[in-house]
């Protein structure tokens, strides 16, 4: 027997070993009672979470709906190893006034890295570079600096959404000798500010960016937020890269501008995901393509498991919680 609060973590081995090194999984025992249930087990509705003071979730985890909060009586809190939490928390959990908790400040940092390598690629126009260079084969090769010179000294990049993730991406391009516009109807001139940035309406952003990097939330009001007039008011030359959510942008709109040649993409979600296999967008010199890889992959996902585990430990020492997720922020996270 032990004296310890019961957590429960619902999700297969393979997930925790994923999201938890030795020493998380040694620090969570050291304050918790740690118990395993797979998310499709028959008992997790019926007696899995009978004791259970704390859920921690990821990837794959099942909605906390109301047959599986009435099986967790005892629940106080939950933590989500993950970033989004908008498939995993329902009324019933803000109706029980659950402590919830997001890994999502974790998960921001590779997508912020992977997003400042995508703009430092595009300012220099490797994508077209590489592809003239190779189809020349070395032989008659001309970089053509007349035609859209390539740079990053003075480049103008322009971050929709001043996110967990937007706010890490203006800081990581401070060092650089680079402007950064921003657009958020959630943020104020002196949050821009305080990460060198400069807030400024949507149309104006996408008028004067070189490069423009999608942080916004998938949200009704965001659905296709960048569509064919939008991109049309895009500089001739520019760059969009989205490693947000590919429904914030029209795909065929944006297919059309690519295939033109006029705008550049650099897409790691696209609408729909995968996109079909006769979609245009592949093979243009002018569009990378990845399958969702910016965010946490690898190791880079036992960060969010440390995260998740010092949020534990502060919950259960009575300390201020870091990432908590409050309802009154649904309607604008992602």
């Amino acid at each position: 027997m032990t004296d310890l609060p019961r957590a429960v973590l619902v999700m297969d081995h393979a997930a925790t070993n994923r999201l938890f090194h030795d020493r998380s999984l040694e620090a969570l025992r050291a304050v918790a009672d740690v118990r395993w249930c797979a998310p499709n087990d028959p008992n997790l509705a019926d007696d899995a979470l009978t004791d259970a003071e704390i859920v921690v979730t990821t990837w794959g985890s099942p909605p906390l709906d109301d047959a599986l909060l009435r099986a967790a009586p005892r629940l106080r809190a939950v933590f989500h190893g993950a970033g989004s939490v908008r498939h995993l928390v329902t009324p019933a959990c803000w109706e029980r006034d659950l402590v919830i908790v997001s890994a999502a400040e974790a998960n921001a940092v590779p997508v912020a890295e992977f997003t400042l390598a995508s703009v430092l690629y595009a300012g220099k126009r490797v994508q077209g570079f590489a592809h003239d260079y190779t189809q020349s084969r070395g032989q008659g090769w001309d970089l053509r600096l007349d035609r859209l010179p390539p740079t990053n000294y003075g480049l103008v990049v322009g971050l929709v959404g001043l996110s967990k993730i937007g706010h890490r991406v203006a800081q990581l391009l401070r060092p650089f000798d680079i402007e950064v516009l921003v657009t958020d109807p959630y943020a104020a001139s002196v949050d821009a500010e305080a990460v060198g940035a400069r807030l400024v309406e949507l149309d104006e952003l996408l008028r004067h960016s070189d490069v423009v990097s999608l942080h916004a939330p998938l949200l009704p009001a965001t659905q296709n937020m960048i569509g064919a007039g939008q991109l049309a008011s895009m500089r001739d030359g520019a760059t969009l890269i989205n490693t947000a959510r590919g429904g914030l942008v029209d795909t065929e709109a944006l297919t059309a501008e690519a295939v033109s040649g006029r705008l550049n993409a650099i897409l790691d979600v696209t609408e729909p995901e995968p996109l079909p296999a006769d979609s245009a967008l592949y093979g243009l010199p002018n569009v990378q393509l990845t399958p969702h890889i910016a965010g946490s992959i690898g190791a880079e996902v036992q960060r969010m498991g440390e995260l998740v585990v010092d949020e534990i430990e502060r919950f259960l020492t009575g300390r201020p919680l870091q990432y908590r997720v409050r309802r009154e922020d649904m309607h604008r996270v992602a």
